[in-house]
């Protein structure tokens, strides 16, 4: 099934986000080579594709898991999450309809 990966930034975290990149998007990566991810990206803090140092408000993760609680151990396991970026992260199966 399809789940839905809601996560918040914490005000003021943008260089701890910059930081924990790499090992966030090589996770994202796996998903993909899997064939499990639909879409992901942040969302940025302001109108516009790169907000710079106004930074992002979080994250939304769609991507295929056997279990509600096995997406939420992955998403728990974030780098984002370990680096102090995400204040909150709600996991909510999703049903893709369309395109």
């Amino acid at each position: 099934m399809l789940y839905a990966i809601l996560a918040e930034d914490l005000p003021g975290s943008l260089d701890k986000r910059l930081a924990a990149r790499p090992a966030h998007l090589a996770r994202l990566k796996a998903l993909q080579d899997e064939g499990r991810l639909v879409l992901a990206g942040p969302h940025p803090l302001i109108d516009a594709e790169d907000p710079g140092p106004a930074g992002f408000s979080g994250s939304l993760v769609v991507a295929e898991f056997g279990s509600r609680e096995l997406a939420l151990a992955w998403a728990s396991e974030d780098p984002y999450v370990a680096a102090g970026v995400y204040g909150r992260v709600t996991v909510k199966p999703f049903r893709k309809v369309l395109p």
